[in-house]
């Protein structure tokens, strides 16, 4: 249930996820005659751009199936649809591992599990001038967003405690909007941190519910989802993201795009898999950088009005092509480092934007 996290974490043998380590099944792309790639792409830019609609995932599937040489068109209209749809601002977000390692849940690709012999060993929650300082240098780099993260399966009562006393400070001190990212919620503990304060809270879907129980089996997909719909009910921005690169299926990541239209999102932070030693993805490759781009873009397409935020894995993923991302439809990242691995500094990603004309701003998401 959620708030129990009083039982000593146990570290258990988990099995490997019952998936191949070799590439994910791709949808058939290289036989697609070119006048239907072009007939495809212009369907879903009527959809998009002059009827204002979602795309099916009938209409999604078609368009994972075009060739790679396509992906350039992909990326182009994804990045028009992010304009039309949510304009030209980015929004920046820092975040800060409040609460590291430790987690009682086997979550493959994690390794903040308990269940795994990782690098990452658990720690104490920071004391309040930890946290304030890191809100301050986030508030220095023009962020807007500021998310506390808890490597928790969900908040016993001193641990909402402590984040509802967390919250205005954090807020009153730096003028941030401040997420929190803490688990599994009951609907008490929903309404008390809306009513608290909370501007997001985050909750991961991470893959599509058909393959979920191939990476976490200490919960089910449907907790995720409950705690969303919890989220949305009291108020809250609801911040849902995926995580691509687990070995799911090309129709595995359309589904789990059709299952984040139907949850409503403000925003969805896209990761892709940095294999962590020690958990059982470890041994996984990362995911192509081209392929990245494509799965950005369709992101986009199947998700036009949502903030869409580079998170983890975008380094070791794009490598180069990160600035070609955010013209595929991404308009948030979050700078600095993640929760357990290092990101690219946030001067680096301060002057990629500013090389791209795009500004910095608060948003909220259509969809």
């Amino acid at each position: 249930m959620p708030g129990d996290t009083t039982a000593a974490p146990v570290r258990t043998s988990v099995p490997m996820p019952t998936v191949s380590r070799a590439a994910p099944a791709r949808l058939a792309r290289d036989d697609l005659d070119p006048a239907e790639a072009r007939a495809r792409l212009r369907r879903a830019e009527t959809a998009l751009l002059d009827e204002r609609r979602l795309l099916t995932v009938g209409e999604l599937t078609g368009l994972a199936e075009l060739p790679d040489a396509w992906v350039t068109s992909l990326a182009a209209l994804a990045h028009q649809v992010r304009l039309t749809w949510c304009g030209p601002e980015v929004e920046v977000e820092g975040i800060l591992s409040a609460k590291t390692g430790g987690c009682p849940e086997d979550c493959h690709f994690c390794s903040q599990s308990s269940r795994f012999d990782t690098p990452v060993k658990a720690t104490p929650f920071l004391d309040t001038d930890e946290v304030l300082q890191a809100a301050e240098e986030t508030k220095s780099l023009g962020a807007s967003e500021f998310c506390i993260v808890l490597a928790i399966r969900g908040p016993d009562e001193r641990t909402l405690a402590r984040i509802l006393e967390l919250v205005p400070l954090v807020r009153d001190r730096t003028g941030l909007n401040v997420a929190v990212s803490a688990g599994l919620l009951a609907e008490d503990q929903a309404r008390r941190l809306a009513d608290g304060g909370v501007h997001r809270y985050n909750h991961n879907l991470e893959t599509a519910e058909s393959f979920f129980p191939h990476v976490v089996t200490s919960h089910r997909w449907e907790e995720r989802v409950e705690t969303c719909r919890l989220v949305r009910r009291a108020g809250m921005e609801l911040c849902c993201g995926a995580l691509v690169g687990m070995g799911e299926t090309d129709a595995q990541r359309v589904e789990l795009i059709g299952q984040l239209q139907s949850l409503d999102p403000t925003e969805v932070p896209l990761n892709f898999l940095n294999p962590r030693p020690g958990t059982p993805l470890g041994g996984q490759q990362p995911v192509p950088a081209w392929e990245a781009i494509r799965w950005i873009a369709l992101f986009r397409l199947g998700l036009p009005g949502v903030i869409l935020r580079y998170a983890g894995g975008r380094e070791v993923t794009l490598h180069e092509l990160q600035a070609m991302g955010m013209t595929a439809g991404i308009n948030a990242l979050i700078v600095g480092n993640y929760l357990t691995t290092l990101g690219r500094s946030a001067d680096e990603d301060l002057q990629m934007l500013s090389d791209l004309r795009m500004p910095v701003g608060a948003l909220t998401g259509v969809l």
